[in-house]
Parts: C-alpha cells; structure tokens; sequence
C-alpha cells in the first residue's frame, strides 16, 4: 500500500461519522407517535444537559403504587427561547404537573415530552401547529 497514513485516517473518518449517524435517532423509531397520553404526577428531578432535557416524574398508578417515569424533550436552548429556564423546571421538583407525551413503542416508562401543565396552570407545547391536528 502506497499511502498507509491516509487510508488510516479515512478508515477513521468513516468509523467516526457513521457512530455519529447511528447515536442521531428517529423519534418514530423509539416512540408511538399516532397515540399522545396524557400522565399527572409528581416531578422527581430534571436533568437539565443537552442534547435533551430529561424530565423524571413518579406516577401514582390504580393499586396504589408508584411508577417511575422518564420523559425526554427539547434542548435547553430551544426551552431559554420560549422564556422558560431551568429555575422554572427545578420549581416543579416535588409538584404535581400533567404532561402529554407519546410513549416508547418497547412499553418501556419513557416518553418524548410533547406538553408540560406546570403547578399554577403554565402550559408549554413542544408540538407545531401541524403536529397538533
């Protein structure tokens, strides 16, 4: 081989880009997009890191019981643009919110946040316009 140092660093090139193409996933691939639930519960923590904030809410189901679930959602960026910051997350910590989501087709306690009904009545939609028809 005539040029060992540049097949090297194509066969890297290519290593990195498609780990970079399989991590990016689609949210029809993980969640139930045709069916939104609606859940009410109590905020137990936000993680709020990118590329998505994570919401972790505790879910009183019929017997009693508590169902821990995890909720992923936009970027912080995309929640400072709409006037909402990680103070106004960190407030519900310990509140009852409702959320509405689509949940993960594996049945998995996970879902793509799609709405958030903070203590007090504050309502943030993460849908378009086109989505919520």
């Amino acid at each position: 081989m005539r040029y060992p140092l540049l097949s090297i660093c194509g066969v890297f090139a290519l290593l990195v880009t498609s780990t970079a193409l399989w991590a990016h996933h689609s949210p029809s691939a993980i969640f139930d997009m045709k069916h939104p639930a609606s859940l009410k519960g109590t905020v137990s923590k936000v993680d709020w890191v990118n590329p998505h904030i994570v919401l972790y809410m505790d879910l009183k189901v019929e017997d009693g019981k508590t169902e821990a679930w995890k909720f992923e959602s936009n970027p912080p960026k995309w929640f400072s643009q709409v006037g909402v910051n990680r103070a106004d997350f960190a407030a519900a910590v310990g509140k009852e919110v409702t959320v509405l989501c689509v949940k993960a087709v594996d049945g998995t306690k996970y879902g793509y946040l799609l709405e958030i009904t903070f203590p007090g009545g504050n309502l943030i939609s993460l849908r378009s316009d086109d989505s919520e028809k």
